[in-house]
């Protein structure tokens, strides 16, 4: 054994007796982080065959949810990671405290939006159940609604961002509403439905065609997962 190894073989082994005085383990770590920044979101599996989706190509859902969604996941962890360490420097400038906690949000806006969006794709399309009753109630018809959806998503083509029919729970009333990104959301607004209008969404497929893409996104909706979606969150309101 070199001088040098055997240096650091009593250096660890002082660690180890200092931390039995203090009826701590040697191997113990720091201190896991609060349940807020764990880091620890899973992405969720897709509930349908992605290569059988009427006018959405297998390549383009698994390249949506590998490259976007998935990433998402995985940078959302990392930021998570990063807030915990930031807990403890109280010298951090706010500056970059703020661009940490701005990015937690649009990550956590990205995740949860893209589980909406790929949660209610994989039926035919045919609207039913207690939301298709409170849709036409709030928009005059169910056409009508189906309508305004879709100009307020064409509004959104050939940029970025999302169409979302949201309960706003506030005024516990249904309204579609125009996100230009994951954060652009209304207070007190609870997705049922959530489109995805980036060009990542449908370009591989349509080019810059966005009406085609949402006739088809339309037409592969689960209306039962989103009349679940209603039920669950407007039931007792």
């Amino acid at each position: 054994m070199t001088e040098l190894d055997r240096r650091a073989a009593m250096g660890v082994m002082g660690a180890g007796l200092a931390a039995a005085a203090a009826g701590t383990p040697a191997s113990a770590q720091a201190p896991a982080p609060a349940p807020a920044f764990a880091g620890n979101h899973k992405p969720v599996p897709l509930g349908f065959d992605p290569a059988k989706l009427p006018g959405l190509s297998e390549r383009l859902i698994r390249s949506h949810y590998d490259n976007n969604y998935i990433g998402s996941v995985r940078t959302l962890n990392m930021i998570e990671g990063r807030l915990a360490a930031a807990m403890a420097d109280k010298d951090l400038p706010p500056v970059v405290y703020g661009g940490l906690k701005r990015e937690q949000l649009h990550r956590t806006g990205s995740v949860i939006l893209h589980e909406l969006y790929f949660g209610a794709l994989g039926g035919d399309g045919a609207a039913a159940g207690d939301v298709h009753k409170a849709i036409a109630s709030a928009f005059g018809s169910f056409a009508a609604w189906d309508g305004e959806f879709r100009r307020t998503a064409m509004s959104l083509a050939g940029g970025s961002g999302w169409c979302v029919l949201a309960w706003n729970l506030h005024t516990a009333s249904l309204h579609n509403y125009w996100a230009w990104d994951h954060m652009h959301q209304p207070v007190a607004s609870v997705p049922l439905i959530a489109l995805d209008m980036y060009e990542h969404a449908y370009h591989m497929d349509y080019g810059t065609a966005a009406a085609r893409y949402i006739d088809a996104f339309m037409a592969n909706l689960d209306w039962q997962e989103i009349d679940h979606r209603y039920r669950r969150i407007a039931g007792s309101a």
